[in-house]
């Protein structure tokens, strides 16, 4: 992050840290748009009845107020007034529903876009942070296939930015219908109250969680065992995952003709076809894991959270799942499925630890020398042949002495100098320089091509 960054939570990158973050969601848009997913871009702001009671988040959710405002804002209850929103999914369920008659269903969309979060910063977590996401909704329902799809898109995404540094993503899913189902079989009755003690595992520890379990939700000690051995299953398909679970049920007496037990058979059946259908389609790529829970109360099924291989202090990286209820329209509903990657903390990853770098600051390939600024007229012109055939290039800012010229080219990474034939000879004719090989030869803005190498910025691992 740039030196000087004094507000703590939000960062401002360096311009070469920039050229990264833009690989980086290029690289992703063209993923997401290579699978159908189609762009928008939502307003910053919702109403806060929008963005309350979506689980501890809305604890971290900041209001608006105009300077005019401050000290009357209490006047006003929370949730006629407006905040920024803290994710993406909870304004994509309310764009759905104003712009339902101009959409095609399912609508899958992509979305990278700034959001805020009240947490507390630390290293790669920040206030003010870039999430990228894609989504499904349905209208009225939507086919269980798109579980499997989107988690193998993302997956797909983060492998083409192992080219940048980062190591192999692995999704690791539940399904909250077979955690509520085992919970209510315990005879546990605050089911959000348990999945957002048991998200916390990874954080604080099956101790402490234990200890949450006790105090606040209810369980007493051979409850609150239970649900973390349920936390420590894990199986890489369907069929161990089903055997692992009815052991796991008998051990604790959860009947297998309970209801309890139903519902949690809905959410393993489910959860075992990911597990199956993403190993046909990409071996490795998603495992089931009975401890990933997710904080917000929306999701309804399916969850999913992706870790990278070595990194374990950095966490989850990806995470989303499927969510039924948060999205409707009288009678009809709008169900979806969906991840986000969190794009900022990915970066300050790449590249603060996996050491991804731009090859040059700036974008042009050219820097057109100015001899004296009664020619730069000259110059302009050349620029512009050049940017008219796609080849970014720039002028020089004034007609310093050349060695100077060549110094502020050489500052921002631009690996060539154009020098403009003298107009004064007729038999003159303009050259350009690769300062990086030292290479110079005659050249003519309407034909001359960079070398593949120097075209265009790149991010290189260090």
């Amino acid at each position: 992050m740039a030196k000087g960054a004094s507000i703590s939570g939000f960062p401002e990158w360096l311009p070469s840290e920039r050229v990264v973050e833009q690989r980086v969601i290029d690289t992703l848009r063209k993923v997401f748009e290579l699978n159908g997913f189609i762009g928008i871009e939502t307003r910053a702001v919702e109403q806060g009845s929008s963005l309350l009671k979506k689980g501890e988040t809305s604890k971290e959710i900041y209001l608006l107020s105009r300077l005019q405002e401050v000290g009357q804002e209490n006047d006003t209850p929370v949730e006629e007034r407006l905040g920024l929103h803290f994710d993406l999914t909870v304004p994509l369920s309310r764009y759905v529903v104003e712009h339902s008659g101009d959409l095609a269903f399912p609508f899958k969309r992509w979305q990278i876009q700034k959001v805020w979060r009240g947490e507390r910063p630390q290293e790669g977590r920040f206030r003010e942070f870039v999430q990228a996401d894609i989504d499904v909704i349905g209208a009225g329902d939507l086919p269980d296939h798109y579980e499997v799809e989107l988690p193998l898109v993302m997956v797909a995404a983060l492998e083409r930015l192992r080219a940048f540094g980062l190591p192999k993503a692995t999704v690791h899913a539940n399904n909250r219908k077979l955690s509520e189902g085992f919970y209510r079989g315990l005879g546990l009755t605050d089911i959000e109250g348990v999945l957002r003690e048991i998200d916390k595992l990874d954080k604080i520890g099956a101790d402490e969680v234990a200890k949450l379990l006790v105090e606040g939700c209810g369980a007493d000690e051979s409850q609150a065992r239970a649900c973390l051995e349920l936390a420590e299953l894990t199986a890489a398909d369907g069929a161990e995952l089903a055997e692992r679970f009815d052991a796991l049920c008998a051990a604790h007496g959860i009947a297998t003709d309970s209801e309890a037990y139903a519902l949690a058979r809905q959410g393993l059946d489910t959860l075992a076809m990911i597990v199956d259908e993403a190993a046909r389609i990409r071996p490795g790529s998603v495992i089931a894991d009975l401890k990933i829970a997710r904080g917000l109360d929306y999701y309804t099924g399916s969850v999913y959270e992706t870790f990278l291989d070595g990194a374990a202090s950095l966490g989850s990286v990806c995470s989303g799942g499927r969510y039924d209820n948060l999205a409707s329209q009288g009678n009809r509903k709008y169900p979806g499925v969906g991840l986000s990657i969190g794009l900022s903390r990915l970066v300050s990853y790449m590249l603060h630890t996996a050491g991804a770098h731009a090859n040059r600051v700036s974008p042009a390939c050219v820097l057109v020398a100015v001899w004296n600024e009664a020619d730069r007229a000259a110059s302009n012109r050349i620029a512009g042949e050049l940017r008219a055939r796609g080849i970014a290039a720039d002028v020089a800012p004034t007609a310093a002495k050349l060695g100077k010229q060549i110094k502020y080219a050489d500052k921002l990474g631009i690996p060539y100098v154009w020098f403009p034939a003298d107009a004064a000879d007729e038999q003159a004719v303009d050259e350009v320089k690769n300062i990086v090989t030292g290479e110079q030869t005659p050249a003519d803005a309407r034909s001359w091509e960079p070398d593949s190498v120097y075209a265009r910025q790149t991010v290189a691992i260090a």
